[in-house]
């Protein structure tokens, strides 16, 4: 999953560079709301993730 953002947030740039800026701010969006998800999904997979076994 963070490798879709850090492909939405490089076409991000891409798109601003060349002065798309609908598609480059629907892409950051994109790639924003994907960070966010990323980072819950990573705190759930550390606070349950954990098995009771050593």
């Amino acid at each position: 999953m963070l490798r879709w953002t850090v492909t939405f947030l490089i076409i991000a740039i891409i798109a601003a560079v060349f002065g798309f800026g609908g598609i480059a701010a629907g892409a950051a969006s994109i790639a924003k709301i994907l960070f966010f998800v990323f980072i819950v999904l990573f705190l759930i997979s550390l606070i349950f993730g954990k098995s009771g076994k050593v």
